[in-house]
């Protein structure tokens, strides 16, 4: 079996991710992040948490408006363009542009809606 060089880098990438995931669990249930508390997550998940990196992730986050950062992420996501509508016959042309641009509106919505949905 081959081996692909950059597994090991990408490894790495998803265990650093998982003590984000662990802050955003506490910020979401309204607890302290802190070590213990991400300690007890973190094993409660299956994984044996790395003191060192827990206290990195906690100062890195230390001066972070985590609601405004899910805010701004949530309106990043590019919106989605409308599906094309099936061929309309004879309606009248205020019609087809109402019903596009409340397409476009739920479309919009909906895209903005991202990564803020996941957290509330």
């Amino acid at each position: 079996m081959k081996t692909n060089l950059s597994t090991p880098i990408i490894l790495k990438e998803v265990n650093k991710m998982e003590y984000i995931y662990c802050a955003m669990l506490l910020h979401k249930a309204g607890k302290k992040i802190d070590e213990a508390s991400m300690e007890k997550v973190l094993s409660a998940a299956g994984s044996s948490p790395d003191k060192a990196r827990i206290k990195a992730t906690i100062a890195a986050l230390k001066d972070v408006d985590i609601d405004k950062v899910i805010k701004e992420a949530s309106f990043a996501a590019p919106a989605a363009a409308p599906a094309a509508a099936p061929s309309e016959g004879a309606k009248p042309a205020a019609e087809k542009k109402e019903r596009k641009a409340e397409e476009e509106k739920k479309s919009a919505e909906e895209a903005a809606a991202g990564l803020g949905a996941l957290f509330g």
